[in-house]
């Protein structure tokens, strides 16, 4: 098979996933690549044709194991007719448990043929410089595995004689899948004595939770602990206060110092 054009497909707040789906895309090495960016409300009101023949790179960040819910319901407007499929997880260092297989097992409810996937890493949500989790990831190394990941996937389709031949693609995981983490109403906080009410706190939330007015206001019950506020923020005033996230976040950097390594399944190495 010939692979004409590639479609990226991705809810990405912080935008680790989308540098992992662009260093895949690139090892593909087709000219003709599409984003389709799904992390901010107003992506989702673009009409977006079924796909057919193309081959989509989907990808998502792992939230306490799982997708992310907003992920999921975006995700599910999306319809394909047999398309083949690269599914990518990433997450902060910890561990991806049940996400990658939750993605796989999506895409094929939408009519995807997933050929290959992938558990890549990228600085945890929240970590910062004075608490740092896999901070800088995915770093040049982590890029360089991505574009040879591309590589073999092309290898791989180019292999085919057709988009309907069968494939088992097997991912670790369990299902049903575990809870998710509990669920809690707590959200980044504004110093005001910093803020310079610029606004793109606002524009980078992924559920609309922040408003702009004289200040910045944050809606808490809508708040999916992303942390694209925070890391956005051009003076560094979005923070947590939380003490429960502080104690996360410290138990992260304790617990998650050794360096996870992107792991990939569907090919042969």
């Amino acid at each position: 098979m010939v692979i004409n054009q590639i479609k990226l497909v991705y809810f990405s707040p912080t935008g680790t996933t989308r540098k992992v789906l662009e260093s895949i895309a690139k090892g593909i090495a087709v000219e003709d690549v599409e984003h389709i960016d799904l992390t901010l409300p107003s992506g989702t009101q673009r009409k977006i044709p079924p796909f057919s023949d193309e081959v989509v790179i989907i990808g998502a960040p792992v939230y306490g194991g799982r997708l992310p819910a907003d992920a999921i319901s975006r995700f599910k407007q999306q319809k394909a007719s047999n398309t083949l499929a690269v599914v990518i997880v990433v997450y902060g260092n910890r561990e991806f448990e049940d996400a990658l297989l939750e993605l796989k097992n999506l895409s094929v409810g939408l009519g995807f043929c997933p050929i290959a996937g992938g558990a890549f890493i990228g600085e945890h949500s929240f970590a910062t410089e004075d608490v740092p989790i896999a901070n800088g990831r995915p770093d040049s190394l982590d890029v360089q595995k991505a574009i040879e990941f591309g590589a073999e996937i092309k290898e791989k389709i180019t292999a085919l004689q057709s988009a309907d031949a069968e494939m088992d693609l097997e991912i670790p995981g369990r299902f049903p899948y575990e809870s998710k983490m509990h669920s809690m109403v707590v959200s980044p906080v504004t110093k005001e004595e910093i803020c310079t009410v610029c606004g793109t706190c606002a524009s980078v939330c992924p559920t609309e939770a922040i408003s702009i007015n004289s200040n910045v206001t944050t809606k808490v019950e809508l708040c999916i602990r992303c942390c694209a506020c925070i890391k956005a923020c051009p003076t560094g005033a979005r923070i947590w206060e939380n003490s429960k996230m502080k104690e996360i976040a410290a138990w992260l950097n304790e617990n998650c110092k050794t360096r996870k390594e992107p792991r990939i399944f569907g090919i042969d190495v």
